[in-house]
């Protein structure tokens, strides 16, 4: 558990931030220049707040009221930055030997399973001049973690790395958050990233908390302000893995509004996975279609529409079941197709643009 109520003024910037987690996954989603960062550096120690208190698992790590401050190197928090900092002149051993030093009395850790976990073993004797973005990054969450900290702080770690090199570490990062079950913070402004890491997202816009919640509430536009200004609008989606279609290579996922249908094949049968489906690539029919190249087709009822002056409105939809989604139409199609709020719609999205960026293992819930 995370409980942060603290306020800092650093020149323009002022941050007021308050939120309570009760997970092992919890992410701070905004922009650049939000405060997610800060107020990592707050749960670190790295900062001091100008009021306020942050608390983990009921211990008080700072106070300003009562003048508490627990220094940073006896929190038992791990920190990996979005460069990797690791030592040049030591090899990925030595680094990784340097993070336990620091583990008396943390959490227990296996190196070797730490190792194995994070598939590094045959860079050992390699110094990080030789290594790839990818590598270096998964070194430095192998040095946080066998310091033995009680909580993993992650800033931006895929932000410097290119598509290929962000999808390499992912996996590894899914598989610390299930397989070792650690509790974390992601600091992103990736909507992504979020998406596939988090099971609770804080939303954080000029230094205040704006939403907060499941993935699939907060990381909707019309979800939270702010939550996709600058991002582009986007929905997620909790489906089920119903089976595979080997002959065309698809993936079908069941959902109550309709089943959903992506390229290749994803999970095993009965696999919860996250979909995040942009609003550019939903189309909207008032009649269930027929006949077209669409494999996903949703039923919902319209929530709302959204007009900004411009050529472009944004809509709303109550998926069947559960959910929401939002389609990015012209206003002419509306108009065309006199939609309006409480209306039936069929929502259509191409299997094409549900590719590995869009899929994600939803994480189990504590």
């Amino acid at each position: 558990m995370i409980e942060v109520d603290v306020r800092l003024r650093r020149g323009a910037f002022a941050l007021r931030c308050a939120f309570r987690a009760e997970t092992g996954a919890l992410a701070l989603f905004g922009r650049s220049g939000s405060g997610k960062s800060t107020v990592l550096g707050l749960i670190a120690g790295l900062l001091r707040p100008d009021a306020g208190h942050v608390r983990v698992d009921g211990e008080t790590l700072v106070d300003v009221e009562r003048g508490v401050f627990v220094p940073p190197h006896r929190r038992r928090v791990g920190v990996v930055f979005q460069d990797a900092l690791l030592f040049p002149h030591l090899s990925v051993r030595s680094n990784l030997s340097y993070g336990r030093r620091f583990a008396k009395g943390g959490r227990p850790v296996d190196p070797d399973a730490v190792i194995a976990m994070l598939g590094i073993g045959h860079l050992l004797d390699r110094r990080p001049a030789g290594l790839s973005g990818g590598e270096r990054q998964r070194v430095a969450i192998g040095r946080a973690l066998l310091s033995g900290p009680r909580l993993l702080l992650l800033d931006e770690p895929l932000a410097a790395l290119d598509f290929e090199r962000r999808q390499e570490i992912m996996p590894y990062v899914e598989r610390l958050r299930d397989a070792f079950d650690w509790p974390l913070v992601y600091v992103s402004h990736a909507v992504d990233e979020v998406a596939r890491i988090a099971r609770e997202v804080v939303v954080l816009e000029d230094g205040a908390v704006v939403a907060s919640g499941a993935p699939g509430d907060v990381l909707a536009p019309s979800g939270a302000r702010g939550a996709s200004g600058g991002f582009g609008a986007v929905s997620v989606l909790e489906a089920t893995v119903a089976g595979h279609d080997a002959a065309y290579g698809l993936t079908a996922l069941e959902h109550p509004a309709g089943p959903i249908s992506v390229p290749g094949r994803v999970g095993e049968p009965g696999d919860a996975h996250r979909v995040l489906v942009r609003a550019t690539d939903v189309a909207l029919a008032v009649q269930r279609p027929r006949d077209v190249s669409f494999r996903t087709v949703l039923v919902g009822t319209i929530r709302g529409i959204e007009v900004d002056g411009g050529p472009t409105a944004r809509v709303e939809i109550a998926l069947r079941g559960r959910g929401r989604l939002v389609a990015l139409v012209t206003r002419k199609a509306i108009d065309e197709l006199a939609l309006d709020a409480g209306d039936e719609v069929f929502a259509m999205v191409k299997a094409t643009a549900l590719d590995e960026r869009s899929l994600a293992y939803a994480p189990r819930v504590r």
